[in-house]
């Protein structure tokens, strides 16, 4: 296939984000998985696991009473929209939902980001923000009072799903040091694998990149994870890497992200992982997928006990319920 050159990408955000600790997420915001340490991972999962055993047993409770949410999504949203508010009213909170309206609101007028996040914290006592910028989360957490959580700015970071996606390996497979992770598909624009990657640096693994030459993984998390020491390769193929990989993370191709559609149409349908590529990998790994799915990975593999996908969308229930009622200072 030939290579075409895409106009430079981004870089990541130069101001670093305060660490969190398990003693300190109370009225802190969640901008990006550099915050987090593996004491305040355990932390977070440890909580995420009691919020599925209640949720298991009595569907909900009211440590979040009194408590508002406000949701404020300038991009359309089902899952991180749906798992923030599911989140909130399982706690006994509730939700200001501007997750498909952002035309019918003041921002459709010219309101500054700024502004709006004044406006909305005079209602909410947390607020959750996705936006196409990057950049975004931190400018809205600088202009607020109340924690903001960043749920995904542009194709930078999306630190609540980095976690899930963390929280479910470990689920799954009982351990993440010494896996091998293949992550497959739009790993230039995918913010999941951005932030995903981040995280694994903190562990024992090894790490394969899965990309055609346009979606190759950006230089400056590359470069991240080489200073890091891990075992690291990158690859075109997946049949390179189907055998060995106890984790296989595919993402779509996103379309929206691309000023020439031509050059979308020349990679959106690069890798389709069927049955006969299922075939060929470990009978204990996983295939996890941040969603939604747009033929890179076919139905007919839904019925494989491998298939963690929709496991791995519950499970970011738990970990925002974890997270709303640690910043709220209710864990």
């Amino acid at each position: 296939m030939q290579t075409k050159t895409l106009e430079p990408l981004f870089d990541f955000a130069t101001m670093p984000s305060p660490m969190l600790n398990s003693n300190g997420l109370t009225g802190q915001d969640i901008l990006s998985v550099s915050q987090f340490d593996r004491d305040t991972l355990s932390y977070i999962f440890g909580r995420a696991r009691e919020m599925r055993e209640m949720v298991e047993r009595v569907g909900g409770v009211d440590l979040l009473k009194g408590k508002v949410l406000a949701c404020l999504f300038y991009e359309p949203s089902t899952r991180t929209s749906s798992s923030f508010i599911a989140a909130m009213e399982r706690l006994g909170g509730s939700v200001i939902p501007i997750t498909q309206g952002v035309k019918f609101s003041s921002i459709s007028k010219g309101e500054t980001l700024a502004d709006t996040i004044r406006v909305l914290e005079q209602y909410a006592d947390v607020i959750v923000l996705r936006h196409p910028e990057i950049g975004s989360a931190r400018e809205a957490a600088e202009a607020a009072s109340v924690p903001v959580l960043n749920a995904g700015d542009g194709p930078g970071e999306h630190p609540t799903q980095a976690l899930l996606d963390l929280f479910t390996i470990r689920e799954e497979l009982g351990t993440v040091d010494g896996l091998k992770v293949a992550m497959v598909g739009d790993l230039r624009y995918g913010r999941t694998v951005h932030s995903l990657t981040k995280l694994l640096l903190q562990y024992n693994v090894s790490l394969r990149f899965v990309a055609p030459e346009i979606l190759r993984l950006p230089l400056k998390v590359m470069n991240e994870v080489i200073d890091s020491g891990l075992n690291v390769r990158e690859t075109h193929d997946v049949a390179d890497v189907i055998e060995n990989a106890d984790v296989l993370y595919v993402t779509r191709v996103q379309k929206e992200r691309f000023t020439d559609l031509a050059q979308y149409e020349e990679v959106k349908n690069y890798y389709e992982i069927t049955p006969e590529i299922m075939a060929m990998a470990k009978k204990k790994m996983v295939v996890m997928h941040p969603l939604p799915r747009v033929g890179e990975i076919h139905d007919s593999v839904d019925s494989d006990p491998r298939a963690a996908y929709f496991r791995q969308v519950r499970n970011g229930m738990y970990i925002r319920m974890a997270l709303l009622a640690a910043v709220l200072g209710r864990a």
